[in-house]
Formats: C-alpha cells, structure tokens, sequence
C-alpha cells in the first residue's frame, strides 16, 4: 500500500509500505479521506509538534474516514463494505486515567500519526489502515465520507467546550479561526453562548466565522490589534475563553479581556517550550487556566452531530487532493488567507 510518510522537515514521501495479517479485535480498513490538520503542517514544516520531534518515519494523518475491508478474528458486528468514521485514538483501557473516564490522559496511548512516543504511532494517511474494533463507527451507507472526516476536529471542539463548563448565557472569546477555533466558536454557540466573537490575523476564516460558525463578531487582529479591547470596554468582558491559535501573544492577549473570575482554555498546542502567563493578574482576579487535549468520548457525539447534520462542516472544507499530490497539499495548506482545510483522497476504491 502507499502512504505518506514524514521523514523529517520538509521531508515528505510517497512510500509503499507493507500490509500484515490481522490478531484478533483487529479491523482492516480502506481509508477513504484524510483532512490535513495543523500538527501534519508542524511535522512537514518544522519536523516537531511542541515537544514532539519526529525521530523515525512516520506516517501522517488523523483526521480520516474510511471503509471496512476485513474483520480479524473476535470482530462482531463489522462486515465487509461497511462505511464508518475511524477514531485516532487507540486508549490502553487499563490505566487509571482510562478507568477514571480520561481516555485522552492514557499514559499507554496509541493516537495515529503522533511522534509522541517511540515507536512512532503511524497515522492515516495510508490507503489501508488496521485499527482495534472500537475505533470503528460504522456510518449510514450513504454518509458523506469527506464530512465524516471531519469528525475528529469537531470532537476536539467538543471536549474543550466541555472544559469550559457551563455556556448557556456566556460570552465567549476564540482566538485563532483555523477548523479547530471555528468548529469551537461553533460548538460554544450550540452550547447556549450568547456571543462568541472569533480573531484571525487573516479575513477569510473570519467571514467563514459569521457566515457558519455561529460568531456574532470578528476581529482581525493584525489589521486592528485594539479590536478585541473594544469589545470588553467598560467591565463587559468575557465569561470564557478558547486559545485556538496555538499563540503566545494570542494567549497573554486573553488575561486583559476576561471578566474576573473567567476561564481560559488553551485548545492549541503552543510551541516548545514555555510560555508567558500574568500569574498575578490571574491570582488577583481568579482566573481559571485550564487545558483541553484531543478529546474524551466525544468522537461518537461529533460522528452522530456530522452524520444528522446538526453541526454543518462543509464550510471548512477547502478542496480535495490525490495521495500522489500529498506534499502540494501539505504546502497549501498553511496558506490560511486561501484555505481552511484541505483533504487528502486515499483509496480510490473507498472514496
């Protein structure tokens, strides 16, 4: 099978790479589309998501959809043909993060594409794919695969909203408008939020914002850096707060426009290191600073949202490339003023 395998900054190849026999609980799938998300640009562009270097091939992607090929042995309940959305994440089930209910805290965790352990766990950019049996979620026969990709970023957004607590009457903040800030500025709406005001350095995202995603403001913040203040003016600030930037600057931005007593949650991973936080205004004033990593459960909630068409992700989508085409995809996709998100086609039979 092909695959697109990262082998170090700038380093992205079309490799072929051999298929196995199944062990039991295991499930062999075609996988139908992969969307390119912000930690593949990391890998591609700088070798490194955060703290994450790539230290052996790896094969990128998580973001997929795909079709059922073959059922190992002790599979029940998957046959042949079968449409269904693919979970990245691969949980021990044993340790005491997994028994707790915190799945996504997995101290043995296998999430597809990460560089974060060694062995690397390759990814989903491959035109097969083997998973275990619960990270299979088979869909209607005739569901949108390129939507039903979309279901892992929408869980993202789901679980960090769920971070947040309560939305119902609060006012929300969302730096950052790339798929995750906008399906969170989308998710907090759905959540009861009042206002959601979304900031991008770039027009396009934020007019998809407005348009789509439930934002009742937009600020572009390299165009009017004083925007965001404004509106906070006057002890009117907000209640809570999504980093999905990825920014440190986006981030510090936050503490000056929270009500006292407000909630910070940081959905995108920030670069290595550390990064400046105003301690004392957030003792003085009681600020909540909390993370949101990947998601918790909430996969088959954003499979179920896509798939009734609850939560409307086709705005985000920004076009569609072949497996061959990989790395000109990888280049667009860091084009924020032209694309959202791109996807990669993988099997021709299971598109």
């Amino acid at each position: 099978m092909l695959a697109a395998v990262c082998h170090g900054k700038k380093d992205l190849r079309i490799d072929t790479l051999a298929d196995r026999a199944l062990v039991a609980g295991e499930v062999r799938v075609a996988v139908a589309y992969g969307g390119i998300c912000g930690s593949d640009l990391h890998y591609y562009h700088r070798g490194a998501v955060g703290d994450f270097a790539v230290r052996e091939p790896l094969v990128l992607g998580h973001e997929i959809s795909g079709l059922v090929i073959e059922a190992g042995p002790q599979v029940r309940g998957l046959t042949a043909g079968m449409k269904a959305a693919l979970d990245p994440s691969r949980p021990c089930l044993a340790c005491r993060y997994c028994r707790a209910g915190r799945s996504n805290l997995c101290t043995d965790m296998w999430f597809l594409g990460s560089a974060g352990r060694m062995p690397h766990s390759q990814g989903g950019f491959a035109q097969h794919l083997i998973l275990r049996q619960d990270q299979i979620m088979p869909v209607a026969h005739d569901a949108d695969l390129q939507l039903i990709a979309m279901a892992e970023p929408l869980s993202v957004a789901l679980h960090a909203v769920n971070q947040a607590g309560p939305l119902n009457g609060r006012r929300v903040i969302v730096t950052g408008s790339g798929p995750i800030g906008l399906l969170t500025a989308r998710a907090a709406r759905n959540a009861g939020a009042i206002e959601v005001v979304c900031t991008d350095v770039e027009d396009a995202p934020l007019a998809v914002a407005t348009a789509s995603m439930g934002a009742t403001g937009t600020v572009n913040v390299r165009k009017d850096p004083e925007g965001l203040a404004r509106f906070a003016a006057d002890d009117a600030a907000f209640d809570v707060a999504f980093e999905a930037s990825g920014s440190p600057d986006a981030l510090a931005s936050l503490f000056r426009v929270l009500r006292r007593g407000g909630r910070v949650v940081q959905v995108g991973m920030l670069p290595p290191g550390t990064a400046p936080v105003p301690v004392n205004l957030l003792q003085s004033r009681e600020f909540e600073f909390i993370g949101a990593f990947r998601a918790n459960g909430e996969f088959r909630l954003a499979v179920e949202l896509i798939s009734r068409g609850a939560v409307n992700v086709a705005p985000i989508l920004s076009g569609t490339y072949p497996l061959a085409s990989a790395v000109d995809a990888l280049e667009l996709a860091g084009d924020r003023s032209r694309v959202i998100k791109l996807q990669l086609a993988l099997s021709a039979s299971a598109a």
